[in-house]
């Protein structure tokens, strides 16, 4: 990284990040930091933006100049309503965390996914094909991971939800890409022990935890949080005491997906070894 300082423009492009809550979230340090490993001019906001707003304060952005947002809890279905263009992978999850103003159009992506699968196999040194795999929660966020998942080929995938419905709406929605299942979180198939368990609820951010099933792990089990935090969550917490192989907080699928939206929006991908190095969060 260089400590040269970042050529000057006319103009500081604005990028954020919306959510509720957003407090938590570390996405402006890293946007900081690939911009200056690519000497790139930009500043990148926190915008907490309550569901009901969603959509104003989506165009009150581009209306004023910005030139793209990531999208996180909750919003990641709702806004997809919003854009003009999807991606391809943004139109299987059904799910949108990355929108680009270009044009006068709203361009909608979804990096979830491919920062996942990058940072289990390539940071974390993973093989999910042929594994069993088990998705706590059934919302945006898994909407955009199923399908990369599913294309690495695992042999099982189960989505368990509070709501069935919401978890068979899922598998119906994917059902031609591998052999995915629903269930209750009380539920829980534990004939066999998992290979991965993902937590996707937002229980992490709102320091509650839903009824995960203990039966489901073993040393053998990967337990993966997409929540993230200084202090382990309560699902890592669980993951521990109940006997996981290993367990991590979703730091790398962060800079990861990071890394992703930032070359949407710069044509340039950073380097995340450093990044991850420097946040000290590279599990």
């Amino acid at each position: 990284m260089t400590d040269e300082p970042i050529a000057a423009t006319t103009t500081i492009d604005r990028y954020g990040v919306m959510g509720y809550p957003v407090s938590h979230s570390r996405s402006p340090v890293i946007h900081r930091l690939f911009a200056l490993q690519s000497r790139e001019n930009l500043q990148y906001e926190l915008l907490q933006v309550s569901p009901e707003k969603l959509e104003t304060a989506v165009r009150q952005f581009q209306r004023t100049g910005g030139k793209g947002l990531n999208i996180t809890v909750p919003h990641k279905s709702e806004v997809a309503k919003l854009v003009d263009h999807s991606s391809d992978r943004a139109a299987v999850a059904g799910a949108v965390n990355t929108l680009t103003f270009r044009d006068g159009d709203i361009h909608g992506d979804n990096t979830d996914g491919v920062g996942l699968l990058r940072d289990l196999t390539v940071n974390l040194g993973l093989s999910l094909t042929g594994a069993n795999i088990l998705i706590l929660g059934a919302g945006g966020a898994t909407r955009g991971i199923l399908g990369p998942l599913l294309e690495a080929q695992p042999t099982t995938l189960t989505i368990a939800n509070r709501s069935l419905s919401k978890a068979q709406s899922l598998v119906e929605h994917f059902s031609a890409s591998g052999n995915v299942t629903a269930c209750r979180f009380d539920a829980v198939p534990v004939t066999e022990t998992y290979d991965l368990i993902i937590n996707a609820t937002s229980a992490g951010l709102k320091g509650e935890a839903p009824p995960y099933p203990a039966k489901a792990i073993s040393l053998q089990t990967f337990c993966y949080d997409l929540s993230y935090g200084l202090k382990p969550t309560p699902f890592s917490g669980w993951a521990r005491e109940s006997g996981a192989g290993r367990s991590v907080m979703g730091w790398g699928m962060l800079v990861e997906q990071a890394a992703e939206s930032f070359n949407i929006w710069r044509g340039i991908r950073p380097d995340t070894g450093p990044v991850l190095k420097q946040m000290s969060i590279s599990a």
